[in-house]
């Protein structure tokens, strides 16, 4: 069965816990090198944000890839976004995940919902957002669904429009949300450290 095969993974990973500010932050180092960060909100167990990072091709650490939550800007990009107004207007693409479902928010955009159109491709495993005054494209996959070898499935997309925002929601199969269960459970096994303990590597 392929759920159990990511699951493993996540066990075999080296973990550390932080706990800080209301939220329980999981650091994860696998055996390929590759690294995962995770925070989850303490009181509801929500996932906040995760991303990733693996070594570059000089062996030292790459950047974090932020796969869940809002994406994180350098400095210097973060100071020229304050300088140029424009680009306060483009469509800013993120993943904030419920607890039953995938979310995708994709903010700034105004037109009307009948404009969007939200697909699935089931051979290339992604969902498509169009719009019918081709004015905003955009292709997404889903990759816990690859994670644990999951078919995608059309009827548990959704998604609606409000205040400039198109919500796109994918409902999580039972397969995640069983899978979901079995790790909080492993991550409750951890000592988390309260606070600022340097032996936890996530920034």
């Amino acid at each position: 069965m392929a759920v159990p095969g990511w699951l493993e993974r996540l066990r075999a990973a080296r973990k550390t816990a932080l706990v800080q500010d209301g939220k329980q932050k999981i650091h994860y180092l696998f055996e390929d090198g590759k690294e995962m960060a995770e925070e989850y909100e303490v009181k509801t167990g929500q996932l906040v944000s995760r991303k990733w990072r693996e070594k570059n091709t000089l062996g030292g650490s790459g950047k974090w890839q932020v796969e869940v939550g809002e994406p994180t800007l350098p400095l210097l990009e973060a100071l020229e976004s304050e300088l140029i107004k424009e680009s306060s207007s483009n469509p800013i693409f993120m993943r904030k995940d419920t607890l039953t479902s995938f979310q995708w928010r994709i903010y700034n955009l105004p037109y009307p919902k009948e404009v969007y159109s939200v697909s699935m491709e089931k051979e290339q495993r992604c969902c498509v957002i169009r719009t019918t005054n081709k004015k905003y494209y955009k292709k997404f996959s889903i990759p816990d669904l690859d994670r644990y070898q999951l078919p995608l499935d059309a009827a548990a997309l959704s998604f609606t429009h409000a205040n400039n925002t198109l919500i796109i929601t994918y409902q999580k199969p039972k397969e995640i949300l069983a899978a979901e269960e079995e790790l909080k459970k492993e991550l409750k096994k951890i000592k988390a450290t309260k606070n600022g303990d340097g032996d936890c590597k996530i920034q």
